[in-house]
């Protein structure tokens, strides 16, 4: 949402923000809390002044903050200015390049930092540096130029930047076709119980929180999209594991969703829980343990370490490592000394 609505009395004159449909067993709920779930980085102020100046529609009719949302409601939220990620503005933003040759170059992104503009986050992302520091990169498929592949704004590590057509088509092929490989290094909750393992399950957004993924299963298999994710335990730490997870597919979110789905969220994950302490003792000691690997790691425990791919021109297969964070390593450090302590 936005703090600069205006009154709209037109609304040919509006652009669409958000869209959604109600699911079929949607319990009747007040529009104002039902998109607190749905708009990233909303306030329940900024719904009520939107639904005041006329910009939230339910079945193309504009709608009060107290109307109550049912089953296949079309809910959508229109401004009189075009979406801000539409509009991409260069900035001179440093970028970590790990390697670069004419064809594409290879970055190392910091916690933190946005990948590319969306709801909330229309500057300071790695598109507006890229489009800063390097001109006529090719758009994909989603017209965001130079990007192959994208990492989640918390999580650290290796991406590919396209900068021609050919290499743009190549390695998005690569993608595609499962060919590039990517492993990631993740704290996560619990001790697991097997050394190695795959997790297989479609995923696709929450029904009831689109700020979330799930996976479904069961009657719900038809739902989502294919994913499979093979992981290592790299080492034990009591109440946490440090795993090796490589991605066969590249579903948003897919670590955090398919390691939350076998009862081990990320640490420090808060879209899914994990900034709670969920496994552990009840003693203050811990808790005060705990908190303090939370400041010193105030993201979810998730790096990019591992990234494979064959060049686009040369066909040669390249493979690029990224050293774990300090912010990450000193986590990993205090569960080392808390398990070598209690043991």
């Amino acid at each position: 949402m936005t703090d600069d609505q205006s009154d709209i009395e037109d609304n040919d004159d509006l652009y669409e923000h958000y869209s959604f449909v109600a699911e079929k067993g949607q319990q009747p709920l007040r529009i104002d809390k039902y998109l607190m779930n749905f708009v990233e980085n909303a306030t329940r102020n900024k719904i009520q002044a939107a639904a005041k100046n006329g910009s939230i529609l339910v079945n193309d009719i504009p709608v009060k903050s107290s109307y109550k949302v049912k089953p296949l409601d079309q809910i959508k939220v229109m401004f009189a200015h075009p979406p801000y990620e539409n509009l991409l503005v260069p900035e001179d933003i440093p970028i970590d390049i790990v390697y670069e040759d004419d064809e594409l170059l290879v970055v190392n992104k910091s916690a933190g930092m946005v990948v590319h503009p969306g709801h909330g986050n229309y500057s300071g992302t790695l598109i507006n540096a890229l489009t800063f520091h390097f001109d006529n990169l090719p758009n994909n498929s989603s017209n965001r130029p130079g990007l192959v592949h994208r990492i989640d704004k918390d999580t650290s590590g290796l991406l590919v930047v396209a900068k021609t057509e050919e290499a743009m088509t190549n390695l998005s092929k690569q993608f595609f076709d499962k060919t590039s490989e990517r492993e990631y290094v993740a704290i996560v909750w619990g001790n697991m119980e097997e050394d190695e393992g795959t997790i297989e399950g479609n995923i696709g957004r929450h029904p009831k929180n689109r700020l979330q993924n799930k996976v479904f299963f069961g009657d719900e298999t038809d739902k989502g999209k294919p994913a499979v994710t093979h992981y290592k335990v790299i080492e034990r730490l009591g109440y946490v594991t440090l795993v090796s997870c490589k991605l066969e597919t590249g579903r948003t979110h897919q670590i955090r969703v398919h390691m939350k789905h076998i009862g081990h969220t990320l640490f420090n994950d808060e879209r899914y829980g994990g900034e709670r302490i969920l496994k552990g003792t009840t003693f203050t000691k811990y808790k005060q343990f705990v908190d303090n690997c939370f400041k010193v790691l105030p993201r979810q425990a998730l790096h990019a370490k591992t990234l494979g791919f064959e060049h686009p021109r040369t066909g040669k297969f390249m493979s690029f490592t990224s050293e774990i964070p300090e912010d990450m390593a000193q986590c990993i450090e205090k569960w080392q000394h808390y398990t070598k302590h209690q043991a």
